[in-house]
C-alpha cells in the first residue's frame, strides 16, 4: 500500500495527515482520493502530487512502498 502524506489544506480536506491506499497507479489513486474525500476533490486538481519526491504521470505504477505527497498551492512571503 502506498503511504499518502497530506499537507496544509489537503490535510484538512482529507481529515488526516497520512493514509495508506492501495492503487495500481497515480491516476487511480487520484480518483480514489477524490471519491473518498469530497472536500479534497475540490482542491486535488490544483495540488502538486509527488511520488517518492518526483512528479510523475498518472499512468505511473505505484510500488507498495511508494510515498505520495499531496501538496496544495502555498502562498506567503
Amino acid at each position: 500500500m502506498a503511504h499518502i502524506r497530506f499537507f496544509a489544506a489537503a490535510e484538512e480536506a482529507a481529515g488526516a495527515a497520512e493514509r495508506l491506499v492501495d492503487a495500481p497507479d497515480l491516476g487511480t489513486l487520484r480518483a480514489h482520493l477524490a471519491a473518498d474525500y469530497p472536500a479534497l476533490a475540490a482542491i486535488l486538481p490544483k495540488c502538486s502530487v509527488l511520488v517518492d519526491g518526483s512528479r510523475v504521470d498518472d499512468d505511473e505504477p505505484l510500488a507498495a512502498s511508494a510515498v505520495v505527497d499531496v501538496l496544495p498551492p502555498f502562498a506567503g512571503g
